[in-house]
């Protein structure tokens, strides 16, 4: 909203310093500084507000040291993260952006999903929350809106890398800037695709429609029929993922953190051609916007941490870990970065790995030997360590180093061909 305010007034009047709203940087910043303070000025309200609703936490007895004592704790903390995102996205960001919509309804949806299983776990005192598969069609409903939404919009398109560099050498072009040089890599039109960036293959890119070519000649007109399935895959996945990490004290918001400061990375990259150019990828034209989002988000679970971490004040709840969740996805989605989200999001993958070969192997063991038995001492893979007498902080402490990790690698993919 902001923004379209100082345009008009820089355009209108002339007002000093207005133009400033036209650069997605200084927007980007006033959008992390933003969320910021309203994760930290109001979590404290938000906390003192729970506690006299008594909105606390129903800990379940796993037997883990300290976990009792987490009883009461006020949760669905992830309405200040919810409004530390929407906030400075409504302020700062163009609204009449395509992905910027996409990402606000992204939020909407699983905040509310979330909301749902929290209020039900903790007003209902159900503690089992609300059935998974209430919760699987959710995420699959938004899967198939954001999906259908990046295929059949007009607005959805990239320019793709070509070669032409012998044709500058051989017609003699006048290249006057670095910008100009980078325009004359990318074809003039942007075009629909349903191309993505994936890590270590030819070209670093992979074109869904060519998954389904045996189709026919008209291939690329049936390639939703891949391209939906997979963003619903993701979306579910990184979704759940997020909240099987939300276990102990920090352990989520600071993952999150640091996956969502390599996604603002990526985004900038991806929607400035001298930057795309630079680096051998797509352009994608009015992608850089989402840099604003980005920023929100990053400002929302850090700033979180400021309540979040060990011992905890609040839990985000369902409302968080859903969403937070989920925005990684859509988010990645949008940039076309989403295969990157195996190596970004390997806190995310293990935790979701380790409770599918637990359950797996006690089946497995259970119907072969009539007794079943465990890879870990408990899952997820986080209270295995607990299990195992690590502290809390020691555990939250390495696995965001190992995310930081991740996140550099990560950036380096895009360099590697």
């Amino acid at each position: 909203m902001l923004y379209y305010l100082f345009e008009y007034l820089d355009k209108q009047f002339g007002l000093p310093g207005a133009g400033v709203f036209q650069y997605i940087s200084f927007r980007a910043a006033m959008s992390v500084i933003l969320s910021l303070l309203i994760t930290i000025v109001f979590g404290g309200r938000l906390i003192n507000f729970l506690r006299k609703k008594q909105v606390g936490e129903l800990v379940r007895d796993l037997g883990l040291q300290g976990q009792k004592e987490k009883e009461g704790t006020p949760t669905m903390g992830g309405l200040i993260i919810l409004a530390a995102i929407l906030i400075p996205t409504l302020l700062f960001a163009k609204l009449d952006n395509i992905y910027i919509i996409i990402m606000l309804i992204t939020t909407v949806w699983l905040g509310a999903l979330g909301f749902r299983d929290d209020y039900i776990k903790v007003f209902k005192k159900n503690k089992e929350g609300m059935k998974p598969r209430t919760k699987i069609i959710g995420q699959i409903t938004l899967g198939i809106l954001v999906g259908s939404i990046m295929f059949f919009s007009p607005e959805i398109r990239i320019q793709e890398k070509q070669n032409v560099v012998k044709y500058s050498q051989t017609h003699n072009l006048q290249v006057s800037s670095t910008y100009e040089k980078a325009k004359q890599q990318f074809s003039k039109e942007s075009t629909h695709s349903t191309k993505t960036t994936m890590p270590f293959v030819k070209d670093h890119e992979i074109d869904y429609a060519k998954l389904i070519k045996f189709v026919g000649k008209n291939y690329q007109d049936y390639a939703w029929l891949i391209f939906i399935p997979i963003v619903i895959f993701i979306i579910t996945a990184v979704s759940n993922g997020a909240n099987l990490t939300d276990g102990i004290d920090g352990l989520a918001t600071g993952t999150s953190a640091i996956i969502g400061s390599t996604l603002a990375i990526l985004a900038w990259v991806s929607g400035n051609i001298i930057f795309a150019n630079y680096l051998n990828i797509m352009y994608i034209p009015n992608i850089g916007e989402l840099t604003v989002f980005i920023a929100a988000f990053v400002g929302a679970t850090a700033g979180f941490l400021w309540y979040n971490t060990y011992p905890a004040q609040i839990f985000m709840g369902d409302t968080g870990s859903l969403s937070i969740g989920g925005i990684i996805a859509v988010f990645a989605i949008l940039i076309r970065k989403e295969w990157l989200l195996i190596i970004l999001c390997g806190i995310f993958l293990i935790e979701s790995v380790s409770v599918m070969m637990q359950v797996s192997y006690f089946k497995y063991t259970k119907k072969k030997y009539g007794e079943g038995k465990r890879i870990f001492l408990m899952t997820p893979i986080h209270h295995h360590f607990q299990k195992k007498g690590w502290p809390e902080p020691k555990i939250v402490q390495r696995f965001l180093l190992i995310s930081i990790i991740l996140a550099v690698v990560t950036v380096i993919t895009l360099k590697l061909r």
